[in-house]
């Protein structure tokens, strides 16, 4: 009888409805599958930036948002998150990256995009639509990615 050996690879996926507790059931999330997968070192970076990103879903639209656990092959993990806003904010949108308006010291919020270009080793976004000639869009995904190559 041979030893199974599990996959380096695998995705967890979430659906979230708008509702504020989505931020809180995503860190719980985040914080179960990389647990169980002994990801610990990027555990809290990657709770941390997914909340921030899964908050700003909430805030910004008025619909559900989806959260993305993929771990690839080379040992990264790779967090996408979609909401129905088609807007991609920076440091996600085109080069420079560096466009993440200033906060104020005394601001209650705005610095979760702060965050991500922090913490995360890469980020982008990319518009998720049709393309056709109504092209009503389907909003945005949003993904960074932490660990080594």
């Amino acid at each position: 009888m041979g030893t199974v050996s599990l996959p380096d690879t695998w995705t967890y996926a979430l659906r979230l409805p708008h509702d504020p507790r989505a931020a809180r059931v995503a860190r719980m999330t985040v914080r179960a599958a990389l647990s169980g997968h002994g990801r610990l070192e990027v555990l809290d970076a990657v709770e941390l930036l997914a909340s921030e990103l899964v908050t700003n879903a909430y805030r910004h639209t008025i619909g559900p948002a989806s959260l993305r656990l993929t771990a690839l092959a080379d040992g990264r993990l790779r967090v996408g998150v979609w909401d129905s806003h088609p807007r991609i904010p920076a440091p996600f949108g085109e080069p420079p990256w560096d466009r993440v308006p200033f906060v104020p010291a005394a601001a209650e919020d705005g610095r979760g995009l702060c965050l991500v270009q922090e913490y995360a080793d890469s980020w982008g976004g990319l518009s998720v639509g049709d393309g056709g000639p109504l092209d009503r869009g389907a909003g945005k995904l949003l993904w960074f990615e932490v660990g080594t190559c």
